[in-house]
């Protein structure tokens, strides 16, 4: 298959806000065999919140950067976090498997862990597919 075939939403909301390209989020969306990304950034989402809603700015950062902590902490923790008509931020449990490092033709076990994962809601979905 080739990557024109293929929609796909990349969420990465649970990096530091150390740089910029931190917590983006990415549609790569094939039209007539091209890719067209579309990236928006913390800053732009702080900006079009700040101008829909006339809150300060540096507000609506402060918000945000507290909504990824708690989020952040809440799934270190074990805990949960559900968005009614957004999605949900959830834990999953991965199983200790066996791995093979080709290159020097061994067997490396992989421990169980943990991992953040994203359950968008069924009514993102279908706003998405649209």
């Amino acid at each position: 298959m080739g990557s024109s075939s293929f929609n796909a939403l990349y969420i990465s909301c649970f990096a530091r806000s150390y740089v910029r390209k931190c917590s983006s989020l990415i549609w790569s969306l094939p039209v007539e065999n091209q890719q067209i990304q579309e990236i928006m950034t913390k800053a732009e989402i702080a900006n079009e919140i700040a101008k829909t809603t006339g809150i300060d700015k540096a507000a609506v950062v402060t918000v945000i950067e507290q909504l990824m902590t708690v989020v952040k902490d809440s799934l270190a923790h074990g805990e949960n976090v559900y968005l009614r008509g957004f999605g949900s931020f959830v834990v999953k449990q991965r199983a200790e498997k066996t791995a093979r490092n080709i290159s020097k033709n061994t067997t490396i076990v992989i421990p169980a862990h943990n991992i953040p994962a994203f359950k968008p809601a069924n009514c993102f979905k279908e706003e998405v597919a649209k």
